[in-house]
């Protein structure tokens, strides 16, 4: 049993997706990797029972493992936020001190029930997934996606909003084309080590071919690189076993091929390559307009990369030990923010990651964090070393080993090959539920490579003590089972709250978030279902219901609240607030709720000192209150202070138009008509020649 739910982690959980839950990939494949891992836990402690003895291995990763699970605990204690430390960022899931928990739970196991004879029909099945992932995915590159066949009835590409094209960048059922190309980047090698370990078998060919052809479909420059880097590891290792220079010479005109025909969309490489495209080119400099926008200059990934590493190697100065916290780079980010970041496409983004795996964990955890995750990949690369050229290291000793094994060797370096995929994808991006199953898994298949399993219990017949403790472990598994399943069914619940709120519906948007926090307590949820009580209670006074209005205002104070003191450092739930304040104000026409408004956005700016939106929001806010102010000194002060927000704002983001937009609107309103038109032309001028508000306002100056 513990066997087949391994086998079923490497064939299900890339393909598992659902349209209902908030987020359709990861979420869902991480709750099946909680439930299998509760699966294999029962039937472990039920080995345990049967054989009444221990079941455990030691490895040479346990100081490691030890060392990195004790960085990963004490930075979820120091958290800022220990919730999202705990269960991940909502949205992202894995990362959490949870999810490292299920994973290392899940390289014990298999290290405890595992030998040579089940690692080879594991890579086999994990190859098949791989191939089911393509399939899924191809149709869409051409137009007819399989996830919207499944998900709307309709075979084409039309389910998908804007930020997704499987016909320019393939994804499949793994969600971004990043994610897709690092994930047959490591099934890659695991083909190439069963074509060089037996005679040429074209069904081999074939798979390597579709999947390098895929890697290209994804347009995932990390992910060609990662092959690039294995293949040329994979190369030179292979030379001091068995030079099959035959199958090197023919993959590498097999490979030629597609690139010649697809192109790779590195410019450097493209541009020797003769033949058209026939690929649809995605990377543009410019996107088209809507209305009264430009065009919008998107800005080099790499180089908003790089912004984001500044800002995750600040962190990890001003935070050394411990980080700010597991997965919370989301809010700790715009606490070192770079300025540089207001000037990009992706200005207004939230990044809930460094988009880099190593300073993530520099940021999050700190340097006892990031060191101790440096020293398990290391101490992983030796043992992987120590397979291909035979070193005996003391710290070793207990890891048997053959100088005579060619297929032992071979299968280390391809190991080592789809182990390095996955650092290299992890260097300009992050991990996601199906990566991490392989960088917690390939140490131990390398470790069990000649593992004996747990013999069989001679007595069969379980006595009194063993059927109460095998019966204790069965309540506990169906209630650890239950406990994924409501976090599931929330999910959903959330997923349609938050969707009928984007639509404004309030009524139902409420009864779906109320719902999900009856299932699961979430900050996330309350956060939302605060936000939505808030627009309800506007809506009530609009149609005289007044003492409704009033208790929704009391419910969407008390949730926000709860929020903010349990993550004060979470600016989110500050941006909350400020919002709720406004509304609220719109109930009470009292001041004061302006007021608390100000309070919370000074707070934000405190937590973001470089987010443009919050000296903008401040700008609004201080006009409001200068307008129900009558004291002339006061109101003259109150216009200065939204003035100077406003300028501040575009201090920090020099071509923010909608800042230029209010400060304009803002000079209009206080009386000084030539100054706002100055402002108006400003912005004709300089930054959108389009902008239909902007003439609008000069016409009627």
């Amino acid at each position: 049993m513990i066997q087949l739910l391994y086998y079923s982690l490497f064939l299900l959980a890339p393909l598992i997706m659902s349209k209902d839950t908030s987020e359709l990939f990861e979420f869902d494949k991480m709750i099946f990797i909680y439930i299998v891992t509760v699966g294999i836990l029962f039937f472990w402690v039920l080995a345990m029972i049967r054989n009444k003895k221990i079941i455990w291995k030691k490895t040479p990763l346990d100081i490691p493992i030890l060392l990195f699970l004790a960085s990963e605990i004490l930075s979820t204690v120091f958290s800022i936020d220990r919730q999202t430390s705990f269960f991940g960022y909502y949205g992202r899931f894995n990362g959490g001190l949870l999810s490292i928990i299920t994973y290392i739970t899940l390289f014990y196991g298999f290290i405890n029930f595992f030998n040579k004879e089940k690692i080879m029909k594991l890579m086999r099945i994990s190859l098949i997934g791989s191939f089911l992932v393509i399939l899924w995915g191809m149709p869409g590159h051409f137009g007819h996606d399989m996830s919207c066949w499944l998900f709307t009835a309709q075979f084409n590409n039309t389910c998908w909003t804007s930020q997704f094209h499987p016909d320019l960048r393939m994804f499949s059922t793994l969600g971004q084309p990043n994610w897709l190309g690092a994930y047959l980047a490591i099934n890659f090698f695991i083909a190439l080590y069963f074509l060089f370990s037996k005679k040429e078998n074209i069904l081999l060919y074939c798979y390597l071919i579709l999947n390098f052809v895929t890697i290209l479909f994804t347009r995932s420059r990390s992910a060609l690189a990662a092959v690039g880097i294995g293949f040329a590891l994979f190369a030179v290792l292979t030379f001091f076993i068995d030079r099959q220079w035959r199958k090197f010479l023919i993959l590498g005109l097999l490979f030629l091929i597609p690139i010649i025909v697809f192109k790779t969309d590195i410019p450097a490489i493209d541009k020797y390559l003769r033949l058209p495209v026939l690929h649809r080119n995605i990377k543009t400099k410019a996107v088209a307009s809507v209305k009264n926008s430009p065009p919008i200059i998107v800005t080099d990934s790499l180089k908003i990369r790089e912004i984001v590493w500044r800002g995750a190697v600040k962190l990890g100065e001003e935070y050394p030990l411990f980080g700010t916290g597991l997965e919370t780079f989301a809010y700790s980010y715009y606490f070192v923010r770079p300025v540089a970041h207001n000037l990009t496409s992706e200005w207004d983004y939230l990044y809930n990651k460094a988009h880099n795996e190593y300073l993530n964990y520099l940021a999050t955890t700190g340097f006892f964090g990031a060191g101790t995750y440096l020293l398990m990949i290391g101490i992983v690369y030796m043992i992987l070393l120590q397979r291909i050229f035979n070193f005996q290291f003391s710290i070793f000793k207990q890891i048997p080993y053959s100088k005579k094994d060619n297929n032992e060797k071979l299968m280390a370096i391809g190991l080592l090959a789809a182990y390095t995929t996955i650092l290299v994808t992890n260097f300009v991006g992050f991990s996601t539920t199906t990566i991490n199953l392989f960088f917690y898994l390939i140490p131990a298949f390398v470790l069990v490579w000649k593992n004996d399993l747990p013999a069989p219990a001679a007595d069969k017949n379980f006595d009194a003590r063993q059927w109460f403790l095998s019966l204790t472990a069965f309540v506990v598994a169906i209630f650890a089972v239950i406990y994924f399943a409501r976090y599931w069914l929330a999910d959903i619940a959330y997923a349609k709250g938050n969707a009928y709120a984007q639509i404004n519906d309030f009524q139902q948007s409420a009864s779906y978030l109320s719902q999900a926090m009856s299932f699961r307590y979430e900050p996330v949820y309350e956060d939302k279902l605060s936000y939505v009580l808030a627009n309800l209670a506007v809506i009530a006074s609009y149609n005289k219901q007044t003492d409704i209005a009033r208790k929704l205002v009391a419910a969407a104070d008390l949730y926000n609240q709860k929020t903010i003191q349990e993550s004060p450092e979470n600016v989110l739930y500050w941006k909350t607030k400020a919002k709720n304040e406004y509304l609220f104000y719109q109930v009470t026409l009292n001041n004061q709720q302006l007021a608390d408004g100000v309070y919370a956005l000074q707070e934000a700016q405190k937590l973001a000192p470089t987010d443009p939106k919050i000296p903008y929001s401040l700008a609004i806010y201080y006009s409001l209150m200068g307008d129900d102010v009558k004291n002339i000194k006061d109101k003259s002060a109150l216009d200065d202070k939204s003035l100077q927000e406003v300028d501040k704002a575009l201090a920090l983001k020099p071509d923010y138009e909608d800042g230029y937009l209010l400060k304009g609107q803002l000079l209009k309103k206080y009386g000084d008509k030539q100054e706002a038109k100055q402002v108006f032309q400003f912005i004709l001028n300089k930054i959108n020649p389009q902008d239909q508000t902007a003439k609008k306002e000069i016409d009627r100056l």
